[in-house]
């Protein structure tokens, strides 16, 4: 029996829902990270939902599945790729986790950083919605903000306050 693995898939520009929708249809598990904004007009303010990271939608399939999902989907236009192997990129199961729960529950807006950063402590949100999510500490601009990590992808962020986070124990890590 084939192993069911996490894999970053592409997909055209703004497709993104319309593809999640048929992945849904199809059986097929799936996650579209999404958060709601409020977007400022010059006359009125909207609530939207947006896409976290566009043409980017990820699955928890088999490898078999992945190369059908390929061919048989025109909204899918490829898979993410490790640079190291050369294979396609396999997103573990521990990283996806702690990235659905953090848009699951930030009341502040997530936004993604593929640029490297400087380790920071490892920390655990203890208080306010993301109680419980293990990250790591950065400040930046004076703003205390708690990154997960997605190896093949770089960091996910929210900003949070400072009292919200504790430095981790070593039997936590």
């Amino acid at each position: 029996m084939e192993e069911i693995h996490w894999y970053a898939l592409y997909v055209r520009m703004h497709h993104e829902k319309k593809t999640a929708e048929k992945f849904r249809a199809l059986g097929i598990e799936h996650f579209l990270p999404v958060q709601e904004v409020i977007r400022q007009w010059s006359d009125r303010k909207k609530k939207m939902t947006i896409v976290v990271i566009p043409m980017l939608i990820f699955v928890h399939i088999t490898e078999k599945q992945r190369i059908k999902i390929l061919k048989e989907i025109p909204s899918v236009t490829g898979t993410l790729i490790d640079r190291s192997t050369r294979k396609p990129a396999i997103i573990r199961d521990s990283e996806m986790d702690r990235f659905m729960f953090m848009l699951d529950y930030s009341e502040e807006s997530i936004y993604f950083s593929s640029e490297p950063m400087k380790p920071g402590e490892d920390v655990k949100v203890i208080k306010g919605p993301l109680n419980g999510l293990i990250g790591q500490l950065i400040t930046t601009n004076g703003k205390t903000q708690v990154t997960v990590r997605l190896e093949q992808l770089g960091y996910a962020i929210v900003e949070m306050p400072v009292g919200f986070v504790q430095k981790l124990t070593p039997n936590e890590k």
